[in-house]
């Protein structure tokens, strides 16, 4: 991926670092693979707000991504790479061999033309979707299953990958990109490569109109407002607020809110780093 600066000719451009869409071969999505996609504005069934700062934005129309790779042994083409506004991945429009089409999270490396196929007997190149137990050891993928047949779950946003590192009786064992690592079945697939538009993070908006269609609200801060609505709120001058927590009064850093019981503990076999 590359980044793209921009001339000041403007306001909102002085700091705009957007994205040159270099990898990009087609700008009209496949109608086929289209669904209709609402938007709430933050607001439940009864029209009352219950998320805050949602609200606006572009109309968007979703594109159904096949995250299962459950086509087995039947080879495709990509015949395009193309921007999806539902995520910060690009995506990879695939024509199967029999006539089908599909969309899969493009990976870093995909060009148009190449050859992809999911399966048992597969080559571990970019793009190929293998078992765990098929794919070779410090092999970096994407879009890893966590439960057989289900469809991938780990690794799908942009840039995102996870190192397979050792395989032992029925599990194998990843590194995921926050640290941690975890037991997955062999079962499981998994996707060749690295997620695509791995700067996406490097972008800077240059302006508030740009969140703004993107469906972001402003958000005002805790200590800008009044000790009556927020914990953090109140105080002579710009005061710092104390310690930092949401508008219910939850610590926001360091509060601790994974349950305790929860069935996938088990498989976790250290826990992703902690910030400093």
């Amino acid at each position: 991926m590359a980044l793209k600066k921009f001339n000041p000719v403007t306001p909102g451009t002085r700091f705009l670092v957007g994205n040159a869409y270099k990898e990009i071969t087609k700008t009209t999505p496949e109608k086929s693979l289209l669904a209709p996609k609402s938007s709430s504005g933050g607001r439940n069934h009864t029209g009352k707000m219950t998320v805050r700062n949602i609200g606006g934005g572009h109309k968007r129309r979703y594109r159904i991504i096949d995250f299962k790779r459950n086509k087995h042994g039947i080879p495709a083409t990509v015949n395009a790479i193309e921007y999806d506004p539902n995520r910060s991945a690009f995506i990879a429009l695939l024509f199967y061999a029999d006539g089908e089409k599909r969309y899969i999270l493009a990976p870093e490396g995909l060009q148009v033309g190449a050859k992809v196929i999911s399966g048992k007997d597969v080559l571990p190149e970019v793009g190929n979707a293998l078992f765990l137990d098929h794919i070779p050891l410090g092999t970096v993928i994407h879009n890893v299953e966590l439960s057989p047949g289900k469809g991938g779950q780990l690794a799908r946003s942009a840039g995102a990958a996870v190192q397979l590192a050792a395989k032992e009786g029925k599990y194998a064992i990843v590194k995921l990109p926050s640290g941690e690592t975890r037991m997955v079945l062999k079962t499981c697939l998994a996707t060749i490569g690295t997620v695509s538009n791995s700067d996406h993070s490097l972008q800077v908006f240059g302006k508030a109109g740009r969140r703004r269609w993107l469906g972001r609200r402003p958000r005002v801060r805790g200590v800008a407002m009044n000790p009556v609505d927020h914990p953090m709120g109140g105080g002579e001058g710009k005061s710092s607020g104390g310690q930092p927590r949401s508008r219910k009064g939850l610590y926001s850093k360091g509060l601790k809110t994974r349950n305790k019981k929860k069935y996938s503990n088990r498989l976790i076999i250290s826990k992703k780093a902690k910030r400093k």
